[in-house]
């Protein structure tokens, strides 16, 4: 009866648990997008009219007006930087946020990675791969993210490629590792399937794939930003 009993509990918690955690998830999201909508309102009625000022601050009692203005300026911001003279604007804005003192570098930083990230011409996280971490014989799924630049492209010899291995369950934090190309055994499931295979640890596999052969798992392969 106890173990009867147990087993339905945990099959009960692996509904629901999934479930709690994806709305909680885009509660907090909404959250932080109410108060940024509702500071935006604040500030905005502190310049408007009396007569204007409380219908303004009334917009924040609004549900998701604030998601849908977030999107509705993402769209507008999107379509305007499209044409040439979105162009000129957006290389002023970067240039007048390269010339402030410390918020140039956080800038900086982050607009680096967010275009190579979400740029659709780009190669970062779009490939799966298995490598040998944090020892020689202990293999772990990582993603591609390009390859060594620059000075640290000088100090290598051979072909060498730059992965990212995500930590269990919260693949937001891992370790940025350069490895030998030759060293890495390229996976054919997708990018969600190897994010869902770690954060799972191991519980939720992908599909079933035929197996490739060895010489062919190990063999040169074109890796991104390679000519």
């Amino acid at each position: 009866m106890g173990a009867s009993l147990r087993r339905y509990l945990v099959a009960g918690l692996l509904v629901w648990l999934p479930l709690a955690i994806t709305v909680w998830v885009l509660t907090q999201l909404l959250g932080v997008v109410n108060g940024v909508f509702g500071s935006l309102l604040t500030a905005l009625a502190l310049v408007m009219p009396a007569s204007l000022r409380e219908a303004i601050l009334g917009l924040q009692h609004v549900p998701g007006l604030g998601l849908l203005i977030l999107a509705g300026g993402l769209l507008a911001t999107g379509m305007a930087v499209a044409n040439i003279f979105g162009q000129w604007l957006l290389t002023q804005w970067d240039r007048l946020m390269s010339n402030i003192p410390i918020v140039k570098s956080i800038y900086s930083s982050v607009k680096q990675v967010s275009d190579t990230l979400f740029s659709s011409s780009g190669n970062a996280f779009r490939e799966a791969v298995l490598v040998q971490y944090p020892r020689a014989g202990a293999w772990t799924i990582a993603f591609v993210t390009g390859t060594p630049s620059g000075e640290v492209a000088c100090q290598l010899d051979g072909e060498h490629t730059s992965v990212y291995v995500p930590t269990t369950p919260n693949p937001t934090s891992g370790f940025f590792l350069i490895v030998p190309t030759a060293d890495l055994k390229p996976l054919r499931m997708t990018v969600d399937e190897a994010l869902k295979y770690i954060i799972s640890m191991g519980t939720v596999a992908p599909p079933p794939q035929p197996c490739a052969p060895s010489g062919a798992a190990d063999a040169p392969r074109d890796q991104p930003g390679r000519n």
